[in-house]
């Protein structure tokens, strides 16, 4: 198991202690798995219900639209705000299909639009229920668009929208959802912890500028080149009508993200004297419903130009009679648009003079935010082979580091091609080929508490208690509850000139969301998807200790010491009755340090099932151990 297999950033050594002997690295990875069958064929993803029919999610909501001129701006593009209409509806069809019941929109995750749509072409969206909490549910939306002449496809947009459930205005308890196909149970994983991401929003922002200091150049920019902040202001009303809300009442969600988007258009052209271009949306959070009858005001102003970009906040309050005094705050958001010149690139935008007081912080606050973006885009939205290996650690893009962490252990979990190489002593070894790594996971089932075993894991200090490759642990730093950063010190590698090797690892650990019910054994049977790497039965959700690489300024690389790097590593562990627990542990290796995997997997070495013998006695040793309290979880 070594190291969370290490690698040296532009080394071809080997930097792990036992990959010395190992087979040769250019030995393809064909001639060591041929003949072994994946647990699961492909077939079974096309049908995993086993109905000899092709596969479809049974909340899968599908939309097709053919653009029309009333839907388009006056380049004879479709208009953002019609398509976030048709995206929620969509949305909220696929909730309610689920729900069995009306639902109302609770949030929508940030859009980043990657292609326009014109007049004739068609748009084609599908949206289904990632997963369902207790009263709410998330559901995932993907939009295409379609030129019926050239038959060619382009994708536009993904997004991620929380309804409720609603029945006589009281919220309704949620069946749960029971994924089957691989791309489910990533989705299904991964919600959680997106879920966890929202709810702490506000604060990631409130901490990012409480604890950063926001540069600008307020002082040094052109003045001739400067647009007063207030020459944007919009404010515009809109009565909500019936045509504008559902049957019982509320006002769609997507009616006003639409009258958002038209504000805020206006606002940003109003700096750049153009017709801007619409290109992200950052969160969309409904604080409130609103009713037919209701009154809208819609206010707009440009926050912060940047070079090409600027970004618009904009904010909805209502009120029911004109003479009320006491108007209701509904929703902000924030819009981020572009000017294309004629050749769709980005032109220079003039810059904006905030007013004073709240015209500066606001100014300020988006540049705040446009890190956040960043990070969410770069960080979150990235896939997984486009990570480095080890990335700067920043208390700034704490929440997105450690969601990334935890979802790729996630995603690898999932994933439905993983074979399984031997058995040895009740220990399975399984491996998962793609294009760009080689992963292992062993599994093995422990007499003893979850919960106990998932304290005693996560703590990364007590690794050199079974881990040989673990010389010495220091925690650096205790970030939260959840997440430490550690210093690991291992023995001396081979072919690294004698010196012992070390790894700055981010450790990430979660609880199972509590939001899911338990299934028996038998109604899992009941889909064919009981096998070793499916969805324990009790809890689908397991116990996980997600491991990844990160740099820190304080623990650079020394001269005395290999740096080795791990890109996705760790636990998960689910129970499986009392004082029983299955035990996972995953590892994603790249090409460069195929030996020492490929020698376990031949069977040349009894590397990994020696280590995680060792894991398994330290588990049952400690299993009694009171000095773990639960108050650390």
């Amino acid at each position: 198991m070594g190291l969370e297999q290490q690698e040296g950033a532009g080394r071809s050594q080997p930097s792990d202690p036992a990959l010395s002997g190992a087979l040769d690295p250019r030995v393809g990875l064909t001639s060591i798995f041929s003949g072994r069958a994946p647990r699961k064929q492909a077939a079974r993803t096309q049908d995993p219900a086993g109905t000899m029919e092709p596969y479809r999610n049974p909340t899968e909501v599908q939309m097709s639209q053919l653009v029309l001129p009333c839907h388009t701006n006056h380049r004879g593009e479709l208009s953002v705000g019609q398509l976030l209409k048709w995206i929620d509806t969509a949305a909220c069809l696929s909730a309610e299909r689920h729900a069995g019941c009306p639902c109302v929109t609770a949030s929508m995750d940030d859009i980043y639009f990657e292609h326009t749509i014109r007049t004739g072409q068609v748009v084609n969206i599908k949206a289904k229920v990632n997963r369902a909490f207790n009263t709410s549910m998330e559901v995932g939306i993907q939009v295409t668009s379609e030129d019926l002449c050239s038959e060619k496809q382009w994708s536009v947009c993904k997004a991620l929208a929380t309804f409720v459930a609603q029945r006589d205005s009281s919220k309704v308890k949620l069946k749960q959802i029971l994924p089957l196909t691989e791309e489910e149970k990533v989705e299904y994983s991964v919600a959680a912890e997106r879920r966890r991401m929202r709810l702490v929003y506000t604060e990631t922002i409130q901490d990012l500028l409480a604890k950063s200091i926001i540069q600008d150049d307020l002082e040094s920019r052109d003045c001739s080149m400067k647009v007063p902040a207030e020459k944007t202001r919009v404010e515009s009303v809109e009565l909500v009508l019936p045509p504008h809300a559902n049957h019982q009442g509320n006002t769609f969600g997507g009616q006003i993200m639409a009258w958002m988007e038209n504000v805020a258009t206006i606002a940003a052209s109003r700096l750049c004297r153009a017709h801007p271009t619409l290109k992200t949306i950052e969160m969309f959070h409904f604080r409130g419903p609103s009713q037919v009858g209701d009154r809208l005001v819609l206010k707009a102003i440009v926050n912060n130009a940047f070079k090409n970009s600027m970004e618009v906040g904009v904010c909805v309050e209502a009120y029911r009679q004109e003479m009320e005094s006491c108007r209701r705050h509904l929703n902000s958001a924030f819009m981020t648009f572009v000017v294309l010149d004629g050749e769709d690139q980005p032109m220079t935008l003039p810059w904006i003079q905030p007013q004073r007081g709240d015209g500066e912080r606001r100014y300020r606050e988006a540049s705040a935010r446009k890190k956040m973006r960043l990070d969410r885009k770069y960080i979150v939205s990235c896939k997984q082979a486009e990570v480095p290996l080890s990335v700067p650690w920043d208390p700034s893009n704490q929440v997105y580091l450690s969601y990334n962490n935890v979802s790729s252990l996630k995603m690898l979990m999932a994933k439905d091609t993983w074979v399984l190489t031997s058995e040895i002593n009740k220990i399975k070894l399984y491996t998962l080929e793609d294009d760009k790594f080689l992963s292992f996971h062993l599994e093995m089932t422990v007499h003893t508490d979850t919960t106990q075993a998932f304290l005693l894991l996560s703590d990364l200090r007590r690794r050199p208690e079974w881990d040989k490759h673990y010389k010495s642990v220091e925690l650096i730093q205790q970030v939260d509850d959840d997440d430490a950063i550690y210093h690991v010190i291992s023995p001396v590698l081979p072919g690294a000139d004698g010196k012992p090797g070390d790894f700055i690892i981010l450790a990430s650990r979660r609880k199972p969301c509590d939001s899911g019910p338990d299934f028996s054994a038998s109604e899992l049977c009941d889909f064919g998807q009981v096998t070793c790497l499916d969805w324990a039965p009790g809890e689908r959700d397991p116990y996980v200790v997600a491991l990844r690489s990160v740099t820190l300024p304080t623990h650079p690389e020394t001269p005395e010491r290999t740096r080795g790097e791990t890109l996705c590593s760790g636990f998960c562990l689910w129970r499986e009755g009392d004082q029983q627990t299955k035990v996972s542990y995953y590892n994603q290796a790249t090409t460069s340090f195929l030996n020492y995997v490929t020698t376990n997997v031949a069977g040349l070495s009894s590397e990994f099932i020696t280590t995680f013998k060792a894991c398994e006695r330290f588990l049952l040793d400690n299993k009694s151990e009171l000095a773990l309290s639960l108050q650390n979880l």
